[in-house]
C-alpha cells in the first residue's frame, strides 16, 4: 500500500461483446490527475484543437485542482493527447485505464472548465495532501475481507445497481454532492467503523472522498488505486470479489472482467441501465420504455419514441444508417428523467 462523461445509447440491441485488445480500432482512455493547473481556461482551446486534429472524442474536465475525463480514438491520437497533458507544469503521472472497442463510444469532443474535476462541493480538499492510502488491485481482496473494514461504494446508486463489490455499502446517492452528508452521518453515529475502504469506477471519486473522510475524523482510510476498471483488468475472474458488471459513461454502458463490453443497455425513455433480465420484462420495449419508467412515461413521449424506433428499423431494412441509429445521439440524462 502507498499513499496517495458523455453521450450514451440504448435504442437497439447490443451485439455480443467483441474480444478486446490492441488490434481493435479505437482506444478508450479513462484518465485523471490531481495537480495544480495554472490558468485552465487558457489551456482549453489548444487542448480541444489537438483532440480534434487527432480524431479524439469524449470529454475532458479542467480545473485548478487537475484534469479528469474519458476520451476515445486512434491509439496514436490518444498518445498525442497524453503527451500534451504531460507537458503541463505539475502534470507528471496521470492515472490512465485503457480499454478497446470496435465502435466509437462518444459523439463529439468536449473540454469543460469547472471548479472541481469531480464535483463533491468541497473544493478545499487537496487530494495531493489529504487523500487516504492507495491499495493496489492485487491487495484489495485482502483488505476488504477484514472484519474491521467498512467497504463503501462512492458512486451513484444506479451504478451500484449494475455491479458492486461483495458486501459493499451503498450510500444511496444520486450525485457525488450528496456523499459528504452521508459521510457526516456515518461519522456521528454510535457505531463508527475503525477503518473504511472506498472505491469508484476509475479512482477519482473515491480518492477525493477519502480526503473528506479524514477531515471528519476517520483515521484509517483506504481507496482502490485505479478503481474498479483497474481491478477488472488485473484481477482474475476466478479470484474476484466483484459482482455483476461495471457501469461506464459511454456507449458501451457496462464492462466485465478483462474490460470486455458487458450486457447492459440504456433505456431510451429514462436512461436507466437495463440488464438482460430487465429486457425480459413485459414493461421493456426496445427504444421506448423499461421496468424503471414504464409506469411514469408520458403517452406523447411513448408515441414519439415508438415512431423513432420504427424509423430506425425501416432504415436498417433499406440498408441505410438512420440519423438516430448507432448510438442514437441522445444526450446522457440521470436515470429516472424522461424529459
Amino acid at each position: 500500500m502507498t499513499n496517495s462523461n458523455a453521450n450514451l445509447s440504448a435504442s437497439e440491441e447490443k451485439t455480443a461483446p467483441a474480444v478486446v485488445g490492441p488490434e481493435q480500432t479505437f482506444t478508450v482512455a479513462a484518465l485523471y490527475h490531481f495537480a495544480k493547473i495554472e490558468e485552465p481556461d487558457q489551456r482549453k482551446d489548444p487542448l480541444l484543437a489537438l483532440c480534434r486534429a487527432e480524431s479524439i472524442v469524449g470529454t475532458l474536465i479542467l480545473a485548478e485542482e487537475g484534469i479528469n475525463g474519458t476520451i476515445s480514438g486512434p491509439d496514436n491520437g490518444i498518445k498525442a493527447v497524453l503527451e500534451h497533458l504531460h507537458s503541463w507544469t505539475n502534470v507528471d503521472v496521470i492515472e490512465v485505464k485503457y480499454s478497446y472497442s470496435e465502435n466509437q463510444n462518444f459523439n463529439r469532443m468536449k473540454v469543460k472548465i469547472k471548479d472541481e474535476i469531480v464535483t463533491m462541493g468541497k473544493p478545499h480538499i487537496d487530494s495531493n495532501e489529504d487523500a487516504g492510502t492507495y491499495v493496489e488491485a492485487a491487495d484489495w481482496n485482502e483488505l476488504i475481507t477484514r472484519d474491521d473494514v467498512l467497504l463503501i461504494d462512492t458512486r451513484n446508486s444506479f451504478e451500484f445497481g449494475v455491479g458492486r463489490f461483495k458486501d459493499a455499502i451503498d450510500p444511496v446517492t444520486t450525485n457525488f454532492r450528496e456523499f459528504p452528508d452521508w459521510a457526516d452521518l456515518l461519522a456521528s453515529g454510535t457505531q463508527k467503523p475503525t477503518a473504511v475502504a472506498m472505491y469508484c469506477t476509475g479512482g477519482i471519486r473515491c480518492e477525493k472522498a477519502t480526503g473528506y473522510m479524514k477531515e471528519i475524523g476517520f483515521d484509517e482510510v483506504y481507496h482502490l488505486k485505479g478503481g474498479i476498471l483497474k481491478y477488472l483488468e488485473e484481477v482474475p475472474e476466478e479470484e474476484s470479489l466483484w459482482e455483476d458488471e461495471c457501469f461506464v459513461f459511454d456507449h458501451r454502458v457496462s464492462l466485465k472482467h478483462g474490460l470486455v463490453e458487458g450486457d447492459y443497455q440504456l433505456c431510451y425513455g429514462c436512461q436507466h441501465p437495463v440488464s438482460p433480465a430487465d429486457r425480459e420484462s413485459p414493461m421493456f420495449e426496445l427504444g421506448v420504455s423499461c421496468p424503471y419508467c414504464d409506469d411514469s412515461l408520458a403517452n406523447e413521449d411513448r408515441a414519439r419514441f415508438r415512431e423513432r424506433q420504427l424509423q430506425i428499423r425501416l432504415s436498417r431494412e433499406r440498408g441505410e444508417e438512420h440519423l438516430k441509429d448507432n448510438a442514437s445521439k441522445k444526450p446522457y440524462k440521470k436515470p429516472g428523467a424522461t424529459k
